[in-house]
């Protein structure tokens, strides 16, 4: 894969990341301490405001894994496992930009089914 392709594949995966982060962030926020009228909390408060943290958690490894793929993309290393060298075919990083790993690899050395 060229770079520019790389470049705009993650600029993209980027924005989409950022974006999501930035909802995620935003919602949920307004009467998550609510209380019900016997004073316990609000278990559907709850349970939303840890999804929420558990959805920001998952956006926030996605940004590290941009972070790195920038990272190997400048280092010249890009489209290439991390754990191999193997170059990782474009199809993948077509639809993952941020594939650090071979399928093979990813998947434990077997293929998928």
């Amino acid at each position: 894969m060229d770079d520019s392709r790389a470049k705009e594949l993650l600029a993209a995966e980027r924005k989409q990341v950022e974006a999501d982060l930035a909802a995620a962030r935003g919602d949920g926020r307004e009467g998550s301490d609510a209380q019900d009228p016997a004073g316990d909390l609000n278990n559907e408060g709850l349970y939303e405001d840890e999804l929420s943290a558990g959805r920001e958690q998952d956006l926030q490894r996605r940004l590290d894994a941009i972070d790195r793929a920038e990272e190997r993309l400048a280092a010249g290393t890009y489209g290439l496992s991390i754990r191999s060298g193997e170059p990782i075919p474009d199809g993948r990083l077509e639809a993952e930009p941020t594939a650090e790993l071979t399928v093979d690899e990813a998947h434990g050395g077997k293929k998928p089914d």
